[in-house]
C-alpha cells in the first residue's frame, strides 16, 4: 500500500517520477533534467508547490542530479525544502544498455524501500502517521568543524566516512550534510556515532 506524503516530491525525469509514484502517493513534478534551467514554466511550477505544501527534493546522487538539486535550492525558501538523498548504490538502470558515466543507480533504478527510507530520512510528513520527531540539541556547522568535518586537513575524508555510516551520496556538501543530519539525528547521536 503506498504511504501519503504531505509535500511534494521534485524529481528529475518521467522514470524517476513512475519509480516514486509506486511507492507513495503525493504530487510528483519533474524538472525534465537540465530543462529546468530553461524553462520557466517548470520553476514556476516548483515554486508554487513549494508555497503551498512545501517540497522534498529527490534527485540522482550523481553530478548532474547535484546541479539540479542547487539550482533548485538557490531558487526555492530554504524553510519550504526537504532534500531526500539515494545512497551511492553501484548498477545500471534496467533500461539502459549500459551504466551511467558515474556507474551509480538513479532514482528509477533503486528498489522501492530505498526511495521510502530516502524519504523518511528526509523528513518526509506522512499523512497517516506522524512524521518522528528529534529531542535534543541540533548540529551546528560549529559542531561540524569542532568534529572535525570541516575546516581541518582531514575533513573530507571523515565526511566521506560519515557519509558512508549513514549510507548517503559521497557528493554532498558540509552544508548539505548538516542538513541531512539535522533531520537523522541530534548532536548527541552524532557525537557517539563518531
Amino acid at each position: 500500500m503506498k504511504k501519503k506524503i504531505k509535500e511534494a516530491i521534485v524529481v528529475e525525469g518521467r522514470y524517476d517520477k513512475n519509480a516514486v509514484s509506486q511507492v507513495v502517493d503525493t504530487l510528483i513534478l519533474e524538472t525534465h533534467g537540465f530543462g529546468l534551467f530553461s524553462d520557466g514554466d517548470a520553476l514556476s511550477l516548483i515554486r508554487a508547490a513549494a508555497e503551498k505544501r512545501g517540497v522534498i527534493i529527490l534527485t540522482d546522487s550523481d553530478s548532474a542530479g547535484f546541479l539540479i538539486r542547487n539550482r533548485l535550492r538557490g531558487a526555492l525558501p530554504a524553510e519550504r525544502v526537504k532534500h531526500a538523498y539515494i545512497p551511492d548504490i553501484p548498477g545500471k538502470e534496467r533500461r539502459k544498455p549500459a551504466p551511467s558515466k558515474e556507474g551509480k543507480l538513479g532514482v528509477e533504478g533503486v528498489p522501492p524501500e530505498v526511495i521510502l527510507e530516502a524519504l523518511t530520512r528526509a523528513g518526509a510528513t506522512f499523512e497517516d502517521e506522524n512524521s518522528p520527531s528529534r529531542e535534543g540539541e541540533g548540529v551546528t556547522k560549529a559542531d561540524l568543524y569542532e568534529l572535525g568535518l570541516t575546516g581541518k586537513p582531514d575533513s573530507a575524508q571523515k565526511r566521506r566516512e560519515l557519509l558512508k555510516k549513514l549510507d548517503l551520496p559521497e557528493r554532498m556538501t558540509a552544508n548539505a550534510l548538516l542538513e541531512v543530519v539535522n533531520s537523522l539525528m541530534t548532536r548527541e547521536e552524532l557525537i557517539a556515532l563518531l
